[in-house]
């Protein structure tokens, strides 16, 4: 098995590389990783990861050897190596949090979890499902509204001193509340059309965007379906409170919506979600995973254990034990590893195929 670390050095408010990368090397030494096997490389620009990340694969695929790919950075970076690494079954992605926001992870533990790179090192893959948006893959949250607006202005309040990702979002929801807010929206969800005077949505495999607000809950980004929030238009005094029910999830529990949060919230479980405005004012800010901009449209489409990614230990124990508590036979071993496969056929006829492809 081959390792691959793509630090990115723009990611947060200051450059990690020149302490992570030694500590990834000592991490890997006291994994008894061999040097040959390991490779840490800075990214250069934007979209890096995702060239490092396919090269990796295409050699994983090619030599039939596992990859394990870490980004260090954020959610668009981790977004990054996983489209990159897309198609091949011997390359998973895993994710260190050095970005402001790193929503990605809050679905499955805490950053102290993921920053331990003995546990990084110790964990497994798990197979999740993505989304397909007309901005590119998605592994959490695509949206647009207000919400998306926010992310938008986001980076300029970034580099501000202690201004980490959950304070440039506020300040940026501040900027966003002093212009017009809203938009007349058309929304087709698996089949379903419906016209919406609406603040804001959000279409979910993950359960937080925006630095920590938990717009899913309770998501599952394993059980084939995504979840829908929008938001109708409320006034400026009624916005406050309706973002400290967002960011706390307190909208939605046990598989509904709250009474406190019907007559504010729609929500919808759907494999296709479309949407488009239809007030006449020109394209809708959307965002997902990192990149954001305006869209005459926006699609956001299920693609079922499409992905493959890295869980620390504790993380990826928790995760299996949650599985065994809804109700799955789980096994788990060594990613790559050899196996003894036996099959028993009863019929008349039994058909190997045997393909490179």
């Amino acid at each position: 098995m081959r390792y691959l670390f793509l630090l990115n050095p723009t990611a947060g408010k200051r450059d990690c590389t020149a302490e992570l990368a030694p500590a990834i090397q000592a991490a890997a030494q006291r994994a008894g990783i061999p040097p040959e096997k390991r490779k840490v490389v800075v990214t250069q620009y934007a979209g890096h990861a995702r060239e490092l990340a396919a090269e990796a694969a295409h050699t994983a695929q090619a030599d039939g050897e596992p990859v394990r790919i870490w980004t260090a950075g954020g959610d668009g970076t981790f977004n990054e190596a996983l489209t990159g690494a897309q198609g091949c079954s011997l390359a998973a992605v895993g994710c260190l949090p050095f970005g402001s926001g790193n929503d990605f992870l809050r679905t499955y533990g805490t950053r102290e979890e993921f920053n331990d790179l003995d546990a990084q090192l110790a964990g497994s893959e798990v197979d999740i499902d993505l989304m397909q948006t007309d901005l590119g893959l998605s592994a959490t949250i695509c949206a647009a509204g207000l919400d998306a607006q926010v992310a938008y202005g986001i980076p300029q309040f970034r580099r501000i001193p202690f201004c980490g990702g959950e304070m440039a979002y506020a300040l940026s929801i501040v900027k966003q509340l002093c212009g017009h807010i809203g938009r007349n929206v058309t929304f087709t969800i698996d089949g379903e059309e419906l016209t919406v005077d609406c603040l804001m949505c959000a279409v979910c495999n993950g359960r937080t965007y925006g630095g920590g607000f938990y717009a899913a809950p309770e998501a599952q980004p394993d059980d084939g379906w995504l979840d829908v929030f929008i938001i109708r238009r409320v006034s400026r005094l009624t916005i406050a409170r309706l973002l400290g029910m967002y960011k706390s999830g307190r909208h939605f529990r046990n598989g509904e919506l709250t009474e406190q949060a019907k007559p504010y919230f729609i929500y919808r479980r759907a494999k296709c979600v479309s949407l488009r405005p239809a007030d006449g004012r020109g394209p809708i800010v959307a965002t997902a995973d990192g990149e954001c901009a305006p869209c005459d449209a926006i699609t956001a489409q299920l693609k079922p254990l499409a992905g493959r990614v890295l869980l620390p230990k504790p993380a990826y124990e928790r995760f299996m034990a949650h599985c065994r508590e809804r109700g799955f036979d789980v096994q788990h071993g060594e990613f790559g590893a050899d196996m003894q496969v036996y099959s028993q056929n009863d019929g008349p006829v039994t058909i190997l195929f045997d393909t490179e492809e």
